[in-house]
């Protein structure tokens, strides 16, 4: 069988990941499909590094932020993993999105940067590439309606005891359950 050439050498994407669910899946499969080698970094990596958003106010909610850095790391490598993205193709690192000056700390920037864009949100994180000089690549730009899943309904529906694992790839289901996230967020509500 022919192996299949890939544009780029390396590829950055990025996300919070705050809980990773199918789109997310589809989405970091896109990037990775575009490279050899793709670096995943992880937005909001902890609250320090985390900064309010005009065009998206709500990332910066710790209701919106309930997994660490490490448990995202996990979830990343065990789903990516499990669809054959070998260990030595893939990194995720921190990104703190907010702070294009530090990106040169945590990812290569001469590589390929990957994005979808739905929103304002998305606008804004394109400004801040193109800012850097970046290279640019957009996976898909549709509108919110056309977004697909979102993370903060998993988060509701997680919270209300409603069905959600049918919106994510079983690893993350797995974890979710395995480390109470369910449980985590109501209580970040109650002490709200």
């Amino acid at each position: 069988m022919k192996k299949q050439r890939r544009p780029w050498e390396v590829g950055v994407i990025h996300g919070r990941f705050q809980v990773l669910h199918n789109d997310h899946l589809r989405y970091l499969l896109a990037g990775k499909a575009l490279c050899r080698h793709l670096v995943v970094g992880i937005t909001n990596p902890d609250p320090w590094s985390t900064r309010s958003e005009a065009a998206d106010p709500g990332r910066s909610d710790p209701l919106a932020n309930p997994l660490t850095y490490y448990e995202r790391y996990r979830m990343l490598q065990a789903v990516l993993q499990a669809r054959g993205v070998a260990a030595e193709s893939l990194s995720v690192v921190p990104l703190p999105i907010n702070l294009p000056e530090r990106y040169r700390f945590y990812v290569p920037l001469k590589a390929v940067f990957f994005l979808s864009i739905y929103d304002d949100w998305g606008r804004r994180k394109r400004d801040y590439f193109q800012s850097l000089g970046l290279k640019i690549h957009v996976l898909r730009e549709v509108s919110p309606e056309e977004k697909g899943i979102s993370a903060k309904t998993i988060r509701k529906a997680m919270v209300q005891g409603r069905p959600w694992t049918h919106l994510v790839p079983p690893e993350t289901a797995a974890l979710m359950k395995k480390w109470r996230i369910a449980a985590r967020l109501k209580k970040f509500r109650e002490e709200r």
